[in-house]
């Protein structure tokens, strides 16, 4: 069948306009080299101590970190961050990344944030996109954020924030289904079961970022700290800490 023209007009399109998306499927997939799917941020220890052992409780802890950890610190932080990366104003992006793992509430929290955005350096540098931060040879690495890295690598791609908050906090979603896939254990189905379930407060949790500024950036949830801090002494386990 030979295409029609508003059909290759229409493809021509998508290949035009969309070339911000499709970096943003980049970003956000679980291929990306960040390790991301080597933590668990918890929750392996909230399984192995009895705190969650079916999907429900698996669901109800997401949604608390959601509503109340990533659309209170990373969502805000990811806007703000943007917003100097697209002035390559890199010492408010410095200052912005300190204020970003000052949140991280444990040490395997700051542990999981730095690390993977070191990695996230790696692969920038690789990329050849210009970013503040030491990384390499002769250089002694500046710990960084993921959510710093991922904000000036959405900027540089002309990503819109809302697109890029989306993504973030849908990649995160994805690890953490994916641990708990192994943790709980889940089925592949009620994986994917608890990935729909989530999807509303994925909206929800943008809604909540919106009007915060960084005054009001900050979160607290103590059950999770724990868990986090509990963890990295834990006799045994899957995930790093």
């Amino acid at each position: 069948m030979t295409p029609t023209t508003k059909s290759v007009e229409d493809a021509e399109a998508i290949l035009t306009n969309d070339r911000a998306l499709f970096r943003l499927m980049q970003l956000s997939s679980a291929s990306l080299p960040v390790g991301g799917y080597s933590f668990s941020q918890g929750l392996e220890y909230a399984i192995d101590c009895g705190w969650l052992g079916k999907q429900m409780d698996v669901h109800e802890w997401l949604e608390m970190q959601l509503l109340h950890a990533v659309a209170q610190v990373d969502l805000p932080a990811l806007r703000l961050l943007m917003d100097a990366a697209n002035r390559k104003d890199w010492d408010e992006v410095k200052r912005l990344n300190d204020l970003v793992l000052a949140c991280r509430e444990s040490k395997e929290l700051r542990l999981t944030d730095t690390a993977m955005g070191e990695a996230l350096v790696r692969l920038l540098n690789s990329l050849n996109i210009e970013q503040p931060f030491a990384h390499g040879r002769g250089s002694i690495p500046e710990e960084v954020s993921f959510i710093t890295l991922f904000a000036i690598a959405a900027a540089h791609w002309k990503i819109n924030y809302a697109s890029a908050a989306l993504g973030f906090a849908w990649s995160w979603l994805e690890n953490q289904v994916a641990a708990a896939t192994k943790l709980v254990p889940l089925g592949q189905t009620q994986a994917q079961i608890l990935l729909g379930d989530l999807q509303p407060i994925l909206s929800r949790a943008l809604k909540i970022a919106a009007p915060i500024e960084e005054e009001q950036i900050g979160a607290g949830l103590p059950a999770l700290a724990i868990a986090s801090a509990l963890h990295e002494q834990q006799y045994s386990r899957l995930f790093r800490s």
